[in-house]
């Protein structure tokens, strides 16, 4: 259908500063006109003994489907006349418009209220003149021993112990047999695990760092309440465990050989060194990301706003996801820990959009082209087609929102005083 906002008559309450409502009439003329469409495309689809297709009365039409009739057409006179409203009001929703009333009698207008939330004004009574403190960015030599030592286990090797039980960390290979199993189910099962990171029960781990290579026993083991298996939850049972075998993580060496290993460095020294300047970025990353924080924080505490629930519950949908699979309770009750995070990280997002725009400082098709070149540079790639892979990874968008969000920050931070903190 075909509506113009002049034929309607539109009111828009204020709410909270963020709720809006449209109350909308349709005129009784608009409405018959779209039911009589709607029954005149049923009456040439529908098939009715007795009568030729698109010649049924419309007595009889209205007897068999008057209800469906009101319905088609409440729906697609309020979606239209909705989507109407909103223009003439100047008005987008951040959030599904819910009616809360509707009227509609044959012969008569139509009315309807629908509610829905919009972006909260910001009005900023000030964006600067805060105090604020850089952390320090330091990197210790022993932040770099703790990296050398994570390369190192990553490339060690596993080696087979004949002797002496297992301790945690060694890679294990059992077979568990359930003794009193009342489902049949009493065939050893193979299992290779590494002791100490929760890839068994406690009983069960427990009862392997008794055995030797190639030994066996009974044991009684308790599951768990958190077991995946809600039958098993808190049951014990008689378990056979036979330990199959048993390999220890063996390192390498921390020296030049193993710095070679890992890719272009002649030595141990040249390793160590790279890993002080990728250390030494992310803890200057960290430190820039403190000051952002704190010139938010103190723009949010000096005008404070609120901001839609919806907003809050789309930002936590984000994190935690569609909860496909997750125990309910346990979901709300996460939901329920980050809500108060979740607003104030909805509250920054706000703050930096609202001065993006009241600055002019949103990114610009140059500037993404910019950022585009440098990351063909660094990947010794072709900006086009870096930009092709960008755009169908959908990282574009993203692209504009960490330059938008860098010209916000360095402008914030002209506003206010930064010092750095003594190392």
């Amino acid at each position: 259908m075909t509506l113009d906002a002049a034929q309607l008559k539109i009111d828009v309450t204020e709410g909270e500063a963020w709720r809006r409502t449209l109350a909308v009439t349709v005129p009784a003329d608009i409405v018959r006109t779209e039911r009589s469409k709607i029954a005149k495309t049923l009456a040439a689809r529908v098939r009715i003994p007795g009568f030729r297709s698109g010649k049924i009365p419309a007595s009889v039409m209205e007897k068999r489907f008057g209800a469906a009739l009101n319905q088609e057409m409440v729906d697609r006179v309020v979606g239209d006349a909705y989507r109407e409203a909103l223009k003439a009001s100047d008005l987008s929703p951040i959030s599904e418009g819910e009616v809360e009333e509707l009227e509609y009698e044959p012969d008569a207008e139509l009315t309807f209220r629908i509610s829905f939330d919009v972006n909260p004004e910001i009005a900023f009574a000030r964006v600067g003149g805060f105090a604020v403190e850089r952390p320090a960015a330091v990197v210790k030599d022993e932040d770099v021993d703790r990296v050398l030592e994570r390369l190192r286990d990553q490339n060690g090797t596993w080696a087979p112990a004949e002797e002496g039980r297992p301790t945690a960390g060694d890679l294990v290979s059992v077979s568990v047999t359930r003794l009193d199993s009342e489902d049949g189910d009493e065939e050893p099962r193979p299992y290779d695990l590494i002791l100490g990171e929760g890839d068994a029960i406690p009983d069960v781990e427990s009862a392997i760092y008794t055995l030797d290579v190639g030994e066996q026993g009974e044991f009684d083991v308790t599951f768990p309440d958190d077991f995946p298996n809600e039958e098993r939850r808190g049951q014990s049972e008689k378990l056979e465990i036979q330990l199959r075998e048993r390999k220890i993580r063996e390192l390498p060496e921390v020296d030049d050989a193993f710095a070679r290993s890992l890719g272009d460095f002649e030595d141990l020294d040249t390793l160590r060194g790279r890993i002080r300047e990728d250390l030494e970025k992310e803890a200057g990353d960290q430190s820039e990301g403190a000051v952002r924080g704190q010139l938010l924080n103190a723009i949010i505490e000096a005008n404070p706003f609120e901001v839609p629930s919806s907003m809050v519950d789309r930002y936590l949908d984000s994190i935690l996801g569609d909860g496909q699979g997750a125990d309910p309770e346990r979901l709300a009750q996460a939901r329920d820990q980050l809500r108060g995070e979740a607003v104030r990280s909805v509250q920054r997002i706000l703050v930096i959009e609202r001065i993006a725009e009241q600055q002019e400082l949103q990114s610009t098709d140059d500037e993404i082209d910019a950022r585009v070149e440098e990351i063909a540079e660094k990947n010794d790639s072709n900006p086009a087609e870096v930009y092709a892979r960008l755009q169908k990874a959908g990282r574009i968008d993203q692209l504009e929102r960490e330059i938008t969000e860098q010209k916000v920050f360095d402008y914030l931070k002209e506003q206010s005083t930064i010092t750095d903190a003594s190392a």
